[in-house]
């Protein structure tokens, strides 16, 4: 019997994501036999210290889950509370909750595509060493996220973790004066927005499609951020309360973060590529043109073009917000009366990372008897798998140090948040 050998390549810390985590590959007489994503960073069970808090606290404690994308956990959590007790926020209050998400979408986008994932298509190693060679690169994409932050601060109350976003509406609505300040901020990251795309597109990427279904939300005339329907490019049209009944979650061994699939069993894919392939209509017209003239189409199914999707999403949220501004006009009142009642409750957005799902039972009392959160990350754990198992197969040539970078980009793809996913990254190659 010939002998066997085994090979395993580490990576103590997987760079530019956000969390803990380790991978692990497994090759047999030139086949890839294992793929596990190791998600690893401590559970820090905010489901169950929601238990016994007060309905309105739900979208403050949760927001903590990320210190990236709290909007995306507030508006879910707050969608959820005001479904439950019967309430719907419209009108400007509504459309200042929908600024507040586009400022996050910004920042968010801005650090991804620039800091974290850029990198890996000019080959540096860190942002700070591709500063050396393009600083402007560097330069524009903190202008880019200091503008969405300023969006967070004036709407949100302040810039990480904002605070003024209360069930039933806001604590404060802004006066129109000091939204204006946020023009001319918007305005130059609107062209650094448009400067991203033709930069992205012109990156090499692997040829790779993936065969999966797409889902995210979708409302008639609006890009989805805040609400809508969850639908899939194989035809699925639910409300997000039907949300458990067509997906579910399951524990595997290697990862502390819950596997989630369509219930029956398949994977699905959340993020930009699903939002762009669904909704690409819906974009702002500068965005869509921003597409167009690179060439970028709908659907895209190469997860590593999504980083292309994410520079024309920036431009339709800077456009947007523009937009938003420009319309605004301050509400008679920052917020209306919510009473609670008994029941449960459902709240769906779009996270910039993708679709975010929140279930909460109360009392009536107002009291949280039970929660239930999906995040976007731990709904693509089983599409990144494949992803890497399919990348894997078509690279096997490669030396063990280049393909443990094409795997750690390959993870990229998705950024993944592994720190809300936890209810990278040591990496592993063993060839045998």
């Amino acid at each position: 019997m010939p002998e066997r050998r085994t090979k395993t390549i580490k990576t103590d810390v997987l760079a530019r994501v956000e969390g803990e985590g380790a991978m692990r590959v497994r090759i047999e007489s030139g086949r890839v036999t294992e793929v596990q994503l190791r998600i690893y960073e401590p559970p820090r069970f905010f489901e169950a210290f929601l238990r016994g808090r007060d309905f309105t606290e739900a979208l403050d404690i949760t927001s903590r889950i990320c210190g990236i994308c709290p909007i995306a956990y507030q508006m879910s959590a707050v969608t959820a509370m005001e479904s439950l007790c019967g309430v719907e926020v419209g009108g400007q209050l509504r459309a200042l909750r929908r600024l507040l998400y586009c400022g996050e979408w910004i920042e968010s986008h801005a650090l991804h595509v620039f800091m974290l994932h850029a990198p890996d298509f000019l080959g540096f190693e860190s942002a700070v060493a591709m500063a050396r060679e393009h600083p402007t690169i560097v330069t524009d994409a903190l202008a880019l996220k200091k503008a969405g932050n300023e969006v967070m601060r004036v709407v949100g109350g302040r810039e990480v973790h904002p605070i003024n976003v209360r069930v039933g509406g806001v604590h404060r609505a802004p006066r129109k004066a000091e939204l204006a300040t946020l023009v001319a901020g918007l305005e130059r990251a609107r062209e650094i927005a448009l400067g991203a795309v033709r930069l992205t597109a012109s990156f090499d990427f692997p040829d790779y499609d993936q065969d999966i279904e797409l889902v995210a939300l979708a409302q008639p005339g609006e890009y989805p951020i805040d609400r809508g329907r969850i639908i899939s490019s194989t035809g699925l049209d639910i409300a997000p309360e039907e949300y458990e009944s067509r997906f579910v979650e399951q524990h595997v061994p290697w990862s502390h973060a819950l596997h989630s699939q369509r219930a029956g069993g398949g994977s699905y894919l959340v993020g930009p590529l699903a939002r762009f392939a669904t909704s690409f209509s819906a974009l702002t017209p500068l965005a869509r043109e921003a597409a167009a003239d690179v060439g970028l189409r709908a659907p895209e199914r190469n997860p590593f073009r999504s980083i292309v999707v994410r520079a024309v999403e920036l431009v339709h949220a800077v456009d947007e917000a523009l937009e938003l501004i420009a319309a605004y006009e301050e509400p008679d009142a920052p917020a209306i009366e919510v009473e609670p009642r008994a029941g449960v409750g459902h709240g769906a957005t779009e996270a910039p990372r993708g679709l975010l799902y929140h279930r909460y039972e109360i009392d009536a009392d107002g009291t949280i008897l039970a929660a239930n959160i999906v995040p976007p990350t731990s709904q693509n754990q089983i599409a990144i798998e494949a992803d890497l198992r399919g990348v894997v197969e078509r690279s096997l040539e490669l030396p063990d140090e280049q393909l443990s970078r094409l795997c750690e980009q390959t993870i990229r793809n998705y950024d993944p948040c592994i720190s809300c996913a936890t209810h990278f990254l040591t990496l592993e190659v063993e060839r045998c």
